[in-house]
């Protein structure tokens, strides 16, 4: 997902989990994940006009459990 304001750009991954067997929703980020977002987002904002004065990667992350409600953590700046 992508958020803009007027000087500033967001890239956010949401990573949703039903479980802690193969890691929390941050675990799926790693840093090839990461370096392939930012090679994304930089394509991306060179076919738009800026200037984007910030650009910030953020991580949100659902925990989606059984009998529990979700949880959603906002990780800013995450990476």
């Amino acid at each position: 997902m992508i958020v803009r304001g007027a000087d500033l750009v967001v890239f956010v991954e949401v990573k949703t989990r039903t479980g802690y067997g193969f890691g929390g929703p941050w675990s799926a980020v790693p840093p090839s994940k990461q370096a392939r977002i930012r090679r994304l987002a930089a394509a991306w904002l060179a076919e738009r006009d800026g200037p984007w004065l910030s650009v910030r990667f953020d991580v949100v992350c659902v925990m989606l459990e059984p009998g529990l409600p979700p949880a959603v953590t906002h990780l800013r700046d995450a990476f």
